[in-house]
């Protein structure tokens, strides 16, 4: 049976906001990360994190960069009995950037390619399943799948709010990604 995921973004949702991070010293959790996390899996989701990462395109840091830091990132919540199914990211930017990455993709949210990506290799019920972000590009990713979205006013949050509320946008508002879990725990109808 196909199992359901909640795809995570990355900077300002499951770790600090730093602006293009380019230091692994620059790497820490959010507050309530790791809860929220086992929460989710023990709720039967799978988990993702699906990033944009245009520091490559502009060359502030390299793909092999980008990996380690998840690799990094898993380190730290494997401490903490939480597992990422994966990590996807796009390196690319419309309009900025060194050639091969300045390009428009199907990966870049809000385009579809990482989520899509996911389940195909995860064999994932994306009608059960979830985003949680703090950007715009997170819901309207969300929107594009068919799948539900949840907002964090962390890092970019609390400016998104204010431009979904502008455009029109409905979803789910809250203070952090615990509130999310409880959230996605609660609608899907599945007990932590």
């Amino acid at each position: 049976m196909k199992q359901p995921a909640v795809f995570l973004d990355r900077d300002g949702t499951i770790i600090k906001e730093v602006d293009y991070l380019d230091s692994l010293e620059k790497v820490e959790l959010l507050p309530g990360v790791p809860e929220a996390l086992s929460a989710l899996r023990a709720g039967g989701f799978k988990l993702f994190v699906v990033t944009n990462q245009s520091g490559v395109a502009r060359g502030y840091f390299t793909e092999t960069f980008v990996q380690k830091t998840h690799e990094f990132i898993s380190h730290i919540l494997g401490k903490q009995g939480c597992e990422i199914d994966g990590f996807y990211f796009c390196p690319h930017h419309p309009t900025e950037g060194k050639e091969s990455y300045r390009q428009k993709c199907n990966c870049r949210k809000p385009e579809p390619g990482m989520v899509l990506r996911a389940a195909s290799e995860h064999d994932l019920d994306l009608r059960r399943s979830w985003i949680i972000g703090d950007k715009k590009s997170d819901i309207m990713t969300a929107k594009s799948v068919g799948i539900k979205a949840v907002l964090v006013l962390t890092g970019y949050g609390r400016e998104t709010e204010a431009e979904l509320v502008k455009a029109g946008i409905k979803v789910p508002v809250c203070e952090d990604i615990q509130a999310a879990a409880k959230v996605i725990l609660k609608e899907s109808q599945l007990i932590a």
